[in-house]
């Protein structure tokens, strides 16, 4: 009869299955969930409660005070470097996005076999030491260099050029180290999208700028976000790049932090500096998708996730 309570055994048999799997995915999780406290949160408290010491060493550690977070946000010259360090990391996330989303679009309409030799080229400089990378890109720019050898034989120049030191050496380092995010992001999720959908358009005589404006750009979109925050995020905290690159022209919060940490042994205040630089970079973040997101899934072009 159709209404009826099931049976006493039966619920009591299903509330022992749901318990069942609620243990196995909690002794799933818990390795993941320990790894993650231990190893991150942990840490990260230890850091900020070193951030909230009065004086200047770590080992001052009596109270609580905000008096390191005041130092660097009434600082004109901390605000200055922590507006390049922010600058930098928008220029090189737009500028990858320029040049990776044309590749990433290639590489998805490649059949798969040619698509698995071109991504190669393009991981391949992951798998490289940040620091050869950068030491090669010292060799390239410096004034004997490739690039100097080049342009002098080209005849643009009749002598060595300074390439190195400067803000536009460091954007251009900072785009090549992390391209590849922004190509696989973006492929990642063009591989997704039919292609009859462009086909269907052209067949509706839309062009090709309206094809990519109306069809490919707003169901591409999750994959350019996703690229934008990862090139942003590594860029805003980079340390070694601006450090070498730049030298003392060009200074990034992450450069403060390693001279405050290591050479002034002044925890407090480098350990400060690392949550303002954390806040911002999530607040822009954040900022940025929310506003793009907000474009396009309240016009229903994009699927709320």
């Amino acid at each position: 009869m159709t209404g009826q309570a099931a049976p006493p055994a039966v619920a009591v048999e299903a509330d022992r299955s749901g318990a069942s799997v609620g243990r196995r995915r909690l002794l799933l999780l818990g390795p993941a969930l320990l790894f993650l406290v231990f190893f991150l949160v942990l840490p990260m408290l230890g850091l900020l409660r070193t951030s909230l010491y009065p004086g200047e060493r770590s080992f001052d550690s009596s109270g609580f005070s905000l008096l390191q977070y005041v130092k660097f946000l009434g600082d004109s010259y901390y605000l200055g470097v922590l507006a390049e360090t922010i600058g930098f990391g928008i220029a090189s996330a737009f500028v990858s996005l320029l040049i990776g989303f044309p590749v990433g679009y290639s590489l998805a309409r490649l059949p798969a076999q040619k698509r698995r030799w071109r991504l190669i080229v393009v991981i391949l400089p992951l798998t490289l030491s940040l620091v050869v990378v950068v030491f090669g890109w010292l060799v390239v720019l410096g004034r004997n260099g490739m690039a100097n050898s080049i342009l002098m034989g080209l005849g643009i120049f009749d002598s060595p050029q300074r390439l190195l030191f400067n803000r536009t050496a460091v954007l251009v380092v900072l785009v090549q180290q992390f391209l590849p995010f922004m190509i696989l992001s973006v492929m990642s999720v063009v591989t997704q999208i039919s292609p009859a959908l462009e086909q269907a358009a052209a067949n509706l005589r839309a062009n090709r700028f309206t094809t990519f404006r109306r069809v490919v750009l707003p169901l591409a979109m999750p994959g350019i976000l996703s690229g934008l925050t990862l090139v942003f995020i590594l860029s805003a905290s980079a340390f070694i790049t601006p450090r070498l690159i730049g030298g003392s022209k060009v200074q990034m919060v992450g450069s403060l932090i390693f001279e405050q940490v290591m050479a002034i042994l002044n925890w407090p205040f480098g350990s400060a500096m690392a949550f303002v630089l954390l806040a911002l970079t999530l607040a822009v973040t954040i900022g940025a998708n929310t506003v793009l997101a907000h474009r396009f899934v309240s016009k229903g072009i994009v699927r709320a996730r």
